[in-house]
Formats: C-alpha cells, sequence, structure tokens
C-alpha cells in the first residue's frame, strides 16, 4: 500500500484535530483508579463491554487498598463477561497490591512506573497519561492501527512501530490525534464495511479502490 506525502500527512493531522478537538475516551471514571482499571479491562474488549462491568466493580472495590486484599474469584465473578478475565483479574490484585506497597497507595502519573504494575504495558500507560494528563503521547490499538495503515501513515507490522511512525510524523497533539483515529476507526474507518460515504479523509486514502471493488 503506497505511503502518504509528508504534505498529505499534515492535511490529515490538521483534519483529525479540527473533527475531534475535544474528543475523549468514551469509557466511563471518575478518577485515576477507575480508568486505569477500565483502561486495564479494555484490552481486547470493548469500551461498550467494560462500562457494564465496572459500576458494581468500583462499588465493592473503590480504591486500590480494598482491592489489593480482593479474593480472586470474587474479582474473577464481577468481571467475568470480559474477555481474558481469569488474567485480568490477577492483575488487576496485584496492581493494586503495588500500588500500596511501593507507592503508598498512590497510583503514579509516570510511564515508566505504571508500566512497572501488573498488566500494565506501554498502550495501557500511553492511553492513561493521554486521559488523564492530556500528555503528547500516541497509543495504538486495533483501531488506530487499521486507520494508521489504511491513510499510509505507516507500513510498520506491530503496534510499538505503528506508534513511533505516528508519533515522528505528528510530533504534538497526539492526545488529540490518539482519540481521533480511536474514534474514527470505530464509527467510519471500521474493519468490516468501513462507512467510506461518511467519511472526511476519502481523498487521503490509500485502500478506498479495494473496498469499491468488493
Amino acid at each position: 500500500m503506497k505511503k502518504s506525502t509528508k504534505k498529505e500527512m499534515q492535511a490529515i493531522k490538521e483534519i483529525f484535530v479540527q473533527n475531534y478537538s475535544d474528543a475523549v475516551t468514551e469509557l466511563k471514571y471518575k478518577n485515576l483508579y477507575e480508568l486505569l482499571i477500565s483502561v486495564m479491562l479494555s484490552a481486547q474488549c470493548t469500551d461498550k463491554r467494560v462500562n457494564i462491568i465496572t459500576p458494581a466493580l468500583f462499588q465493592k472495590y473503590p480504591n486500590t487498598k480494598s482491592l489489593s486484599v480482593a479474593l480472586l474469584e470474587d474479582i474473577k465473578e464481577l468481571i467475568k463477561s470480559c474477555s481474558f478475565f481469569n488474567n485480568k483479574a490477577k492483575n488487576l490484585i496485584k496492581m493494586a497490591q503495588k500500588v500500596e506497597n511501593d507507592f503508598g497507595g498512590t497510583i503514579p502519573l509516570d510511564e515508566k512506573k505504571l508500566i512497572s504494575l501488573a498488566g500494565v504495558g506501554q498502550k495501557t500507560a500511553h492511553v492513561v497519561l493521554i486521559e488523564y494528563n492530556q500528555e503528547n503521547l500516541m497509543a495504538v490499538d486495533t483501531h488506530v492501527f487499521r486507520v494508521a495503515h489504511r491513510l499510509g501513515l505507516s507500513k510498520s507490522e506491530t503496534a510499538i512501530k505503528t506508534e513511533a511512525d505516528l508519533t515522528k510524523i505528528f510530533k504534538d497533539n497526539l492526545h488529540i490525534l490518539h482519540q481521533a483515529m480511536v474514534l474514527f476507526g470505530r464509527y467510519i474507518c471500521t474493519a468490516k464495511k468501513p462507512k467510506c460515504d461518511k467519511c472526511f479523509l476519502t481523498e487521503y486514502c490509500k485502500s478506498k479502490e479495494s473496498f469499491k471493488a468488493r
């Protein structure tokens, strides 16, 4: 697939910022604790599903102190409708225990420290910092990956390398651009049957011909 020119990349950036300047995550949360858990649960699971699961979880375990002493089976039961709930349940408790033991009960807003928590990789840490602190970071999920490749912004085969490509291309406003690409991919540039008739980036798309042929 052909890669976009620098001029096209700049135009794509400007259009995304114009259309999604106020975009935020669709995960529902009230504080950093709830945001972190919601993002951890959202891995390979829809935001809609996570938002159904979390109210009962947060009501019973409102902070890391209570979660750190939770019974594993109880957490599993509360999040069982989420994908990979067994591993996620274990990680939630381990995350809470480390926050309590190593960070005095305060979730750190530092990338390296966040990644040191169980179940928190680079993408999760970046999403939390983007949403909570509006930090100039990029995070690549399935939607961002798909959009980046269809628009010729990256040819990299992994999320981490695609993230590096987008960071290098866009440089600033990354927190807006991340949210923009997530929402654009979720509702317009979908994996199956993309809504090309509603797309405002058609002239920059490198894969539109393949969809016309179907």
